[in-house]
């Protein structure tokens, strides 16, 4: 057992991918409440004097909380089980056991939080600090010093404390964006956010270089920032399981809108919208609101003589279906200042929007 936990430690070190999880079961366990104690008390010169046996402690809670350190519920992998302190057993001279201790598990911020057997949503761990009760833990029983009335001064009677709940859980993360990427392999999702942010996922000339979300803080306007999500490529037949399927697709249902990233190089001359209209496709077919999210379009890759001139004839088409276009060099950054400067325009236009909405109501 321990060997096979050191070679998989070993290669979460060696393969990065290994070291993204978003999916995870886990089994927690309040505290069991501490057995009350039977018990009389017996000094010198004090005959016949009475029960005192003390209460059991309560077992310990079990709670969420929502940690913004963490990027990945890998730690849940090789921890699966997960039990908070049971209530310590009364004793005599009337001496309660101690109430166990609470058990608080930490998870990264956009953790979904569902009942494994019943698939019911249980909590939405969005907010950073959020803090969320999941189970109880049981009662202490009572010694049998509570049971003593005027007609029975020496019950030999104590109660058994409450088994703790259990509970089995399925945590899954959906990372927290303001905006998406979204586009076919080799688009240049990863450059684009390697250029614009601190973020640096991998980036080569094959498809599905990204293999994982990434996400990049992005500046504008001086001192603001968003969060951009990079997810793997998509391409036609995804929402079947073709490619990387989606399964990533979930950490970009939160964000506000899409950067639809679009490569004119690898786009067929007769038809420079068909990759576009793929992966809205494929977006729809795995959640129509996804499709349905707003999306500025970005032409990539515009220090290619060949995109540029491509760019100039696919602009026209674009716009004639209400989106916005933009042509960049992630490498030389042409159009990078604009692009991000619309983006963080757009998201404080949203921001107001939903601040009016929340004060009106």
């Amino acid at each position: 057992m321990r060997s096979s936990r050191l070679q998989r430690a070993s290669q979460e070190r060696q393969y990065p991918i290994m070291r993204f999880v978003d999916q995870v079961k886990i089994h927690i366990k309040s505290g069991d409440g501490g057995r009350g104690c039977m018990s009389f008390r017996r000094e010198k010169f004090i005959p016949r004097g009475g029960p005192d046996g003390g209460d059991g402690g309560d077992g310990g809670d079990v709670y969420l909380h929502t940690d913004s350190s963490l990027t990945t519920l890998l730690d849940f992998r090789y921890n699966a089980h997960y039990k908070a302190t049971n209530g310590a057993p009364g004793m005599g001279k009337n001496m309660h056991g101690k109430t166990g201790d609470d058990l608080t598990i930490h998870v990264p911020p956009g953790t979904l939080v569902y009942d494994a057997d019943s698939d019911e949503l249980l909590a939405d761990m969005v907010e950073p600090g959020q803090t969320t009760k999941l189970l109880s833990g049981g009662q202490g029983g009572r010694g049998n010093a509570r049971f003593a009335t005027s007609t029975n001064r020496a019950p030999r009677h104590c109660q058994p404390g409450t088994p703790g709940e259990t509970l089995t859980l399925r945590l899954e993360l959906k990372l927290l964006a303001d905006v998406g990427l979204v586009g076919m392999p080799n688009a240049g999702k990863s450059t684009l956010i390697r250029a614009v942010s601190a973020a640096r996922p991998k980036v080569a000339d094959y498809p599905f270089t990204t293999l994982v979300p990434n996400l990049g803080v992005v500046r504008y306007g001086g001192f603001k920032t968003f969060v951009m999500a990079d997810i793997p490529g998509l391409i036609e037949g995804a929402s079947d399981g073709q490619g990387l399927g989606t399964r990533f697709l979930r950490h970009v249902e939160r964000t506000d809108f899409f950067l639809h990233l679009v490569d004119l190089t690898s786009a067929p001359e007769d038809n420079l919208l068909e990759q576009f209209d793929i992966i809205n496709g494929e977006l729809k077919r795995h959640d129509a609101t996804l499709a349905n999210k707003p999306q500025l379009v970005v032409l990539t890759k515009n220090d290619v003589t060949d995109v540029r001139e491509r760019a100039e004839i696919a602009r026209p088409l674009f716009e004639q279906r209400g989106y916005q276009v933009f042509t960049i060099s992630a490498i030389s950054g042409d159009g990078l200042k604009e692009l991000v400067e619309e983006v963080g325009t757009r998201l404080d236009a949203l921001k107001e929007a939903t601040s009016d909405d929340g004060t009106t109501n």
